[in-house]
């Protein structure tokens, strides 16, 4: 798997009831192996499970995605030519959030 870029091994398949008879094994796996299991019901791909140090980490990555994409729109609008001066956008804040220049 190439580094920041995440698939789902179709090995890792199972059924929720193949699942649910073997928790303990499959619980040590997603520890061990950190990498998400699909879970199956009545032959359909239904649900994801992975441990939650691998969880957080895919949602770390996400809001640094989320950012890296806010700025860059950011940058383009004021490359554009649609952005507001400093001082104005500061006094709508203030005033929408109802601080004082003391706050």
């Amino acid at each position: 798997m190439l580094p920041g870029k995440a698939t789902i091994d179709l090995r890792e398949v199972r059924s929720v009831t193949e699942f649910q008879r073997n928790l303990k094994d499959y619980v040590g796996r997603l520890r061990e192996r950190q990498t998400p299991l699909v879970l199956t019901i009545n032959g359909r791909a239904e649900l994801v499970v992975q441990n939650a140090e691998s969880y957080q980490a895919l949602l770390d990555r996400l809001e640094r995605a989320e950012t890296v994409a806010a700025i860059r729109e950011g940058m383009a609008q004021a490359e554009r030519g649609e952005g507001i001066p400093l001082d104005d956008a500061e006094k709508r804040l203030r005033g929408k959030h109802g601080f004082s220049r003391r706050d």
